[in-house]
């Protein structure tokens, strides 16, 4: 069974970062267009920044410059360094497959909260 687990969250003061990282277990990753996803309380989940199977990257206008993503392969694993956080950055950050229609199980995510 495929199973995706985030971490390394946090509290930061803006200005701050925190280095985000997603397992994902019990299936073919590499494979795998992957996306970062913040859902703040109330609001629906958008993505963030997405990676492809090859390292091609995508970023929203709203991290870009701030955030990068990328892959470890062997790993199974999926990172998101995230450098001059800011209050609006706080919410729930999740990872998942990009395409919509082949979503795996949301995982528990992690909280970023960005706080002076």
């Amino acid at each position: 069974q495929v199973q995706v687990v985030e971490s390394g969250g946090g509290l930061v003061q803006p200005g701050g970062s925190l280095r985000l990282s997603c397992t994902v277990s019990g299936s073919i990753f590499s494979a795998y267009d992957m996306g970062w996803y913040r859902q703040v309380a109330g609001q629906q989940r958008e993505l963030v920044a997405a990676i492809t199977s090859g390292g091609g990257t995508y970023y929203v206008d709203f991290v870009k410059g701030r955030f990068t993503i990328s892959r470890d392969n062997a790993k199974g694993t999926l990172y998101l360094q995230m450098n001059s956080l800011k209050p609006e950055d706080t919410a729930v950050y999740f990872c998942n497959r990009e395409v919509a229609r082949l979503r795996l199980a949301w995982g528990q995510g992690t909280q970023v909260t960005v706080s002076s």
